[in-house]
């Protein structure tokens, strides 16, 4: 079996790709240093998959235990890297925090490709390097505007990295452009898990919910959208785990043209953030306790994906609803809710 390195492995997509990679016959090793998640996905990637997962507690910001983990298994033919630092409104607060930790990352870990000579990279990139666009949907031909925080520009630096890197060692790369990645594994053994205060839309509603979080606020409701909440595109976790297994196969099987290319990861379809809250209200029939509150610094207005190429190349197809992204994080929920009981005998949270 190919064995590939994914970073962040014990993160949310990280751990939902693992999954998928293995059910795809990978032999996945993991890097994370835990700084914003647990080992407590991993478990559940053992009971879906019947595979335990070994992951290095390794702060990739240190390149000497980053070498270490290419030296103990230079066997390693792909990566996928997903470990950087994620919430905008965080980025914005503490830029210098989120440039060194998602830069510094990178390039350790790029040099260590080189080292080892790994032939395949896939990077975690997300739709915030789009900026505010002129029109939408965006396609990978879009423009990249002025980010809007300190993590969107993390996402473009990287991005110029490693198409520069790409080009003088000849790794070949796929840059992945997230949109709005929400939900659960169908299993319920696998979720978004915060560590601090969730600071996606999707489980603030769900812990809300649950009783977890106060409510919901809503940044803003005099943009212009249809109902003046800001426009994203939300996309299944496990439709997005999938499409990184299909990217990394797309390179092993010599489909890529020439040594980096990018995708779009995204429904196609623009949804409010009020209409996400109905969704929820009418996938599982529990009120959503919600307020409106000022813009946020840092958000876009709205975005979401022209995905065409992604279907077309990688014979991608995203699958789940959005009513099953919704049903899928509520089940997640309450799984972790149980489990808390289970393990505490109250309603606190388990990490």
């Amino acid at each position: 079996m190919k064995k590939i390195l994914v970073t962040g492995g014990c993160g949310y997509i990280g751990s939902h790709t693992i999954a998928d990679l293995t059910e795809n016959g990978f032999d996945v090793i993991s890097v994370d240093n835990n700084s914003r998640s647990t080992t407590h996905l991993l478990e559940g990637i053992e009971k879906i998959t019947g595979k335990k997962v070994k992951n290095y507690k390794v702060d990739l910001c240190d390149f000497d235990d980053t070498n270490a983990v290419f030296e103990e298994n230079p066997d390693i033919v792909g990566v996928i890297h997903f470990a950087a630092y994620k919430a905008v409104g965080e980025s914005v607060e503490k830029p210098l925090l989120y440039f060194e930790n998602n830069l510094v990352s990178l390039i350790n870990l790029l040099k260590c490709v080189a080292s080892f000579k790994v032939p395949y990279f896939v990077f975690s990139s997300s739709c915030t390097v789009y900026g505010n666009p002129d029109s939408i949907p965006v396609t990978e031909e879009t423009p990249t505007k002025q980010a809007e925080s300190p993590y969107g520009y993390t996402k473009q630096m990287g991005e110029q990295i490693i198409t520069e890197f790409a080009k003088a060692s000849g790794v070949r790369s796929v840059l992945l452009r997230y949109f709005n990645p929400a939900g659960a594994h169908p299993s319920a053994l696998m979720g978004e898990m915060p560590l601090d205060k969730p600071q996606n839309l999707v489980p603030v509603i769900t812990q809300s919910a649950i009783g977890k979080l106060p409510g919901i606020t809503v940044f803003g409701d005099r943009y212009p959208t249809r109902d003046g909440s800001c426009v994203r595109d939300f996309i299944h976790v496990c439709d997005l785990a999938h499409a990184h297994t299909l990217a990394l196969q797309y390179m092993i099987d010599g489909k890529l043209s020439g040594i980096t290319d990018i995708f779009n990861l995204g429904t196609g379809s623009g949804i409010t953030v009020l209409e996400a809250i109905r969704t929820f209200e009418a996938a599982t029939g529990i009120p959503a306790n919600y307020k409106i509150g000022s813009n946020r610094p840092g958000d876009v207005i709205a975005i979401y994906a022209n995905n065409d190429k992604a279907r077309r190349e990688l014979g991608w197809e995203p699958k789940f609803t959005l009513e099953e992204i919704m049903k899928t994080a509520w089940a997640w929920e309450q799984k972790l809710q149980n489990d808390e009981k289970l393990f505490t005998g109250k309603n606190i949270r388990l990490n």
